[in-house]
This record gives structure tokens, sequence and C-alpha cells, in this order.
């Protein structure tokens, strides 16, 4: 599933190709992942409209029309963008595709069917009615403090939980915990507040290098657990084993000899 920095380059993307340019014509090919209205109303809808900005919040993406409203792209497992303007570069998996009046298309390509695209007039509405929290990047040192106090979840599924901060998965869970040693199993408000604030600008300074390499995997530090995955491999220090178990939820990897658990 994308996380935000993920999403943050698909924003880029579309930024770069899509903006200020009015769309002359909508094809819907699969309606199956627009969630709201029908294909038929989507073409209505979308038809004759200019996309003038986007707006990010954790793991969604908004596009803004010209009209005040917005189209949701949460992209699932699979989803992803393409601009092109010969039909032989169509995406093979493409739901519905924008026609540009420069001549060019923006498609929508989406192999699993996970992605939900929905039509949106009120943003703020729509935010408060899904409950989603702060963008993980935006959320201030105050706030994240603040929900943290009497959390009596561990700190893993603390991060996990869009409707304290958006934005933050598995892997990048992970990485926080071991990158401010600690376990992910630790009691949320039974970590100390200096560490608290640890986990708080390391989450900051791991998301933002991550959207700097435009979520290029390869050039991430070779001393990230990221790239130390594996139950039984030396974690990245040396120090200690690789583990793994099911923590909230989720399969996690942590090294019990560096990460210290809080109870």
């Amino acid at each position: 599933m994308p996380e935000l920095p993920e999403v943050n380059t698909f924003q880029r993307y579309f930024d770069e190709t899509s903006l200020q340019q009015r769309i002359a014509e909508v094809q819907v090919h699969d309606a199956k992942i627009i969630h709201n209205v029908s294909g038929a109303a989507f073409i209505d809808l979308l038809t004759g409209r200019t996309f003038v900005g986007s707006y990010r919040r954790g793991k969604y993406l908004f596009a803004e029309l010209d009209n005040q409203h917005y189209l949701l792209m949460h992209f699932g497992m699979t989803g992803d963008l393409a601009y092109y303007q010969e039909e032989e570069d169509r995406p093979r998996h493409e739901r519905f595709t924008f026609h540009f009046e420069n001549g060019f298309r923006l498609g929508f390509d989406c192999p699993r069917k996970f992605a939900k695209i929905r039509y949106i007039e009120d943003l703020d509405a729509y935010i408060r009615e899904i409950g989603i929290g702060e963008d993980a990047q935006r959320i201030s040192e105050s706030d994240f403090l603040e929900k943290m106090k009497g959390r009596k979840v561990s700190i893993k599924g603390f991060l996990l939980n869009q409707s304290n901060l958006a934005g933050v998965g598995n892997l990048y869970a992970d990485e926080i915990c071991y990158r401010t040693k600690v376990h992910p199993a630790s009691i949320a408000d039974k970590i100390p507040l200096k560490k608290r604030k640890e986990i708080f600008t390391t989450m900051q300074k791991i998301l933002k290098m991550a959207v700097s390499k435009n979520v290029y995997y390869k050039e991430y530090p070779d001393d990230w657990l990221w790239q130390w995955r594996k139950e039984g491999t030396k974690a990245p220090n040396g120090k200690g084993l690789v583990q793994q178990a099911k923590i909230a939820g989720r399969t996690t990897y942590f090294c019990t000899q560096w990460q210290k658990e809080y109870r």
C-alpha cells in the first residue's frame, strides 16, 4: 500500500502534467474503482473541468477542480498515473482516461482494482467524515505528543492509526522504531517524553528523506532496517538479529538487542 512518500511522488507527477489543462473528454473503461458516482455521472462531472491544484493528506491525493470540488485518488496497492499522447502508450489496465485539450491524456492504471476514486463536493466535510488525522509531515510536535498522552496501544499501532496522523504505513513505522531504539510493541504512553520527541523528529527526517528521493528505494541509506527485513539476518548496525512478529495486526521487523521495550 502506498505510504505518504509514494503519494507525494504521485502528487508531483500529477502537478507537473495535469494542472491548468481543460478536460475535453473523459473515458471510463471500468467503473469499479469509482465509488460514489456512476461511470456516466463521472464523465458528466469531469468533462469540461480543469484541474487547478492538488492537496495531499497522508495516503490520499485530492485533485482540485475549477468548481472548488475535488477528485479523490486513493491508489490502493497497484494504482498509478500515466501521462501520454499516443494510443500505443496507453497502460494495459487503464480504468479511466482524461483527454486534455492539448492532445495528451492522463490515464489511471490499476491492475488489481484496489484503488478508490471519489468525487468530493466538500473536502473539509469528507475529511471529518472519514476521521483522518493531520498529514504526518504537517502535524506539529505539540499535537503529536498530545495525541500520545494516555494511549495504551503499541507505538507501532499508534503510528499506523490514520486518525492520529496520516501517511505512515508499515514499512516506515518499523523504520522509525528502529532508528529511535524503541521496540514497536512498546506502550505509547510508557515511552519517556524525551524519546517521544525523538520519535517525532525521526519520523520527520525519514519522511523528508524518502520524499526527496522520490521513493527510489535503491537510494535509501544502507543502514536502514528497510534493507534488512528478513528474520534471522544481522541487524544493519550488526547489533543482534532481525526478528519478526505480528504487532498491531501487521508483520513487524525489529531487533530486541537494539530496541528497548517500554511497558
